[in-house]
């Protein structure tokens, strides 16, 4: 209430003053020639005016925010609607008018610069009042001067908790340059935040750029954490929240926003629609993809999701992740090796599943190659195990999760998913829906190397990477498990699927950002220790003989797999050292790589 009467009067006396002065002014200062009685007429009228539309616009019941761009509109429109219609009064008036009619126009546009004022005398000294009122230990320039940044900058001023002191904006538009947004100058380009730094004593910069390609963000963080700079940015759901909600999510830049591209985006209507109702279950369901994709499966309304996992640690964490308890009480959670066929044939058999994810492995690349076995007994004769159950019991969609080293494999791992795809391809012919999808390094996935860098750090150092050159291809948690469930619904039996994800990122480029993030400034040393047995300089995701058979998804690209039959993995002989060679001969089409039975499974 004291906002609204106090506005009507700042009118009132604007209006007054207008007048006024138009007057006074007409008749060049010569008081003896003003008829104040008409003046004060025009005052009475100009301010019941004012009040009426003041109401109607929404001007003080509060609906537009002080001084701001929308509040002028409505002022200027009600100066120039009053000021027309004072003058059209006095023109109606026979003899000799009140008041020249210069005066209403004259008045008109007065109000509007003395209304105006005197809002942004208020919200100026506002503003100064909430930064005196609070140390704010960061100033920041903020790169991006367009309305994201405006409203954000505007907002942390009008925060006295905010801790981020605005000082200067820094935007590549050349139509920007020395532009004031919110308060702040426009005082460069990308190239000139080092300047900036210096010249403004900041510490901090703040992407404001929600809708920048991703690699425009890399390139201005990287600048800035060149010139020593903390690197904030505003996230893209900024966009949609309000500038106060928007300002308080600048966050730190995750590495999700240094992969050179945007995040792909997957149909998930479609997904739901699949999901929703069915009976799914997923292998692995505790580790770090498999909790991650039960996730994305329970929001789409599944009849029942059952979770198969060896480790009763990682279904502990995912029961906790999905319903904010951990009783284990539950029939949806069921401990079990995938090694072992004849609990798979009974855990298909209660369950009945509709769909299912095997998302069960072994992934380790060093660890496989000394200890071969234990990938085969995994992800060759596990897979074919979860395979045969999901057959028997009539499984609609079955999608099998492998790993880009099955292109073209020269290690272990590789070889034994890429076994895995052709056990699948073999079992499409059962009625089942069976493919693969093909992975990426997953950003944040357990063993994966954000994590490891992350520990090496913490700890001050150094930072191993096996060569100076090294590259991999990496895909966000979220889209990995998106990925799968697009699979089944977009997939054709036999193939394996495979993400667009964009270029392969540099290691080492990985590992300098990252000190960067976790500790600026600090001397964290790289060490490069060699590629180990097994691992490639660079990854690919398809093999150079691997035959497209089309494009479901502007995203994902699809390959035929040759079919493996289940039975031929029965003659491995696990301890056979020459069992790299088998596998390599059965990925390569030779039937007859192997004659003895499997030993020791």
């Amino acid at each position: 209430m004291l906002r609204l009467l106090t506005l009507i009067l700042v009118d009132w006396l604007a209006w007054a003053a207008a007048l006024g002065v138009a007057i006074i002014a007409r008749f060049e200062f010569t008081y003896a020639r003003v008829d104040f009685g008409a003046i004060a007429n025009f005052i009475v009228i100009a301010a019941a005016a004012q009040l009426v539309w003041g109401v109607a616009a929404g001007l003080y019941p509060g609906r537009w925010r002080l001084a701001s761009f929308s509040e002028t509109g409505v002022i200027a429109v009600g100066g120039v609607l009053i000021g027309s219609g004072v003058f059209w009064w006095a023109l109606q008036t026979e003899g000799l008018r009140p008041v020249p009619l210069s005066v209403p126009l004259a008045g008109g546009t007065l109000f509007i610069l003395f209304a105006l004022g005197a809002r942004f005398v208020v919200r100026l000294s506002r503003e100064v009042r909430s930064v005196s009122r609070h140390t704010r230990y960061k100033r920041a320039l903020f790169f991006g001067a367009g309305e994201a940044g405006h409203e954000a900058v505007e907002a942390l001023m009008r925060d006295p908790e905010a801790e981020i002191q605005p000082v200067a904006f820094l935007d590549d538009s050349p139509a920007k340059s020395r532009l004031r947004v919110g308060g702040c100058r426009v005082v460069g380009r990308r190239k000139d935040i080092p300047d900036a730094a210096q010249r403004f004593d900041a510490d901090t910069l703040v992407i404001t750029m929600p809708s920048a390609p991703r690699a425009d963000v890399a390139e201005v963080a990287r600048i800035a954490r060149s010139a020593g700079l903390d690197v904030l940015i505003l996230p893209r759901m900024a966009r949609f929240l309000s500038p106060e909600a928007a300002a308080g999510a600048i966050r730190h830049l995750t590495f999700s926003d240094f992969l050179g591209r945007d995040p792909v985006r997957l149909d998930l209507g479609g997904m739901a629609r699949f999901i929703e109702g069915r009976r799914v279950l997923i292998t692995g369901a505790g580790g770090s993809i498999g909790s991650e994709l039960a996730a994305a499966v329970s929001r789409f309304s599944p009849e029942r999701l059952f979770l198969v996992d060896r480790d009763e640690n990682g279904l502990h964490g995912i029961q906790l992740r999905l319903e904010g308890r951990a009783l284990l009480d539950t029939d949806d959670l069921i401990v079990a090796n995938i090694r072992e066929a004849d609990r798979m044939t009974e855990v298909f058999a209660q369950c009945r599943p509709e769909v299912v994810f095997h998302a069960a492995a072994l992934k380790h690349v060093p660890l496989l190659e000394r200890f071969p076995v234990e990938g085969v007994k995994t992800n060759v004769i596990g897979t074919a195990n979860v395979l045969r159950a999901a057959a028997a019991v009539g499984v609609d969609r079955f999608v099998n999760i492998s790993t880009d080293k099955a292109a073209d494999p020269v290690n272990v791992l590789g070889l034994t998913k890429r076994v895995g795809e052709m056990l699948t391809s073999a079992f499409a012919d059962s009625g089942m829906t069976a493919l693969s999808v093909r992975f990426g390094n997953v950003l944040g996935s357990s063993g994966s190397v954000i994590p490891t860098f992350r520990a090496q750090i913490a700890r001050g150092g150094p930072v191993t990477i096996t060569h100076p050159e090294v590259t991999r291809y990496f895909m966000t948690i979220e889209e990995a498990a998106h990925l799968v469930i697009q699979a089944a619904v977009l997939g054709r039996r036999g193939e394996v699927l495979v993400l667009d994800m964009g270029n392969p990122v540099p290691i080492v480029d990985l590992a300098r950002d990252l000190i960067a993030e976790l500790d600026p400034g600090a001397e964290i040393e790289i060490v490069y220790t060699g590629l180990r047995p097994g691992e490639k300089l660079h990854e690919q995701l398809v093999g150079p003989h691997e035959r497209p058979t089309g494009q479901p998804h502007e995203a994902i690209a699809g390959y035929a797999v040759p079919p493996l039959a289940a039975a031929l993995v029965e003659n491995l002989d696990l301890h056979d050292p020459g069992l790299r060679s088998h596998l390599e001969k059965l990925i390569s089409g030779d039937a007859e790589a192997v004659a003895q039975p499997i030993a020791g499974r």
